[in-house]
């Protein structure tokens, strides 16, 4: 099953924040790049692949502009989490996916930056939400139970995945 059907099982097996068949969008300012994005990437009961393309673009690995299918779970978790703290204002993006050449970098550079990392399989994404604190946005994240949440307080950003539930 593709990346599609596998996000619609996903969805369609718990209980929405949203009515399913309501229009769902995301939107985005990326801090590295200045691009925007405001986009309705659920419509009609499905994805939209055309919508969903330009967000694999606007979530491209900056640094070499490597474009990679994102998990379109993600969104669901990022509309779900932007509904529940009754905010429209936009994700400020850090980073969404990271090549392998990027994220060998990172963590030659950094610390705390996983080997096996989400980003490199288009399921994670670090974000802020504009005038929304941090630590608040990070708790009501673990409270969607949905995949891997970190805060990272110096850095003013959380890191939200489709992965297994964990915290840190």
């Amino acid at each position: 099953m593709g990346w599609l059907g596998a996000a619609a099982v996903g969805t369609s097996t718990r209980a929405a924040i949203a009515d399913p068949a309501a229009d769902k969008s995301v939107s985005f300012v990326h801090t590295h790049t200045g691009e925007k994005l405001t986009a309705v990437y659920w419509h009609d009961g499905q994805y939209q692949p055309e919508v969903l393309l330009q967000l694999n673009h606007l979530l491209r690995d900056f640094r070499t502009n490597e474009v990679h299918a994102m998990d379109p779970a993600l969104f669901d978790l990022l509309f779900d989490l932007r509904t529940k703290v009754g905010s429209d204002r936009a994700f400020q993006v850090i980073s969404a996916y990271r090549s392998p050449q990027t994220n060998a970098m990172l963590r030659h550079s950094s610390q705390g930056v996983a080997e096996h990392s989400l980003h490199l399989q288009g399921k994670a994404i670090d974000v802020r939400l504009e005038s929304f604190p941090t630590a608040r946005l990070a708790e009501v994240a673990r409270s969607l139970r949905r995949g891997g949440v970190g805060y990272y307080r110096t850095s003013d950003f959380v890191h939200v995945d489709t992965g297994r539930v964990r915290y840190w």
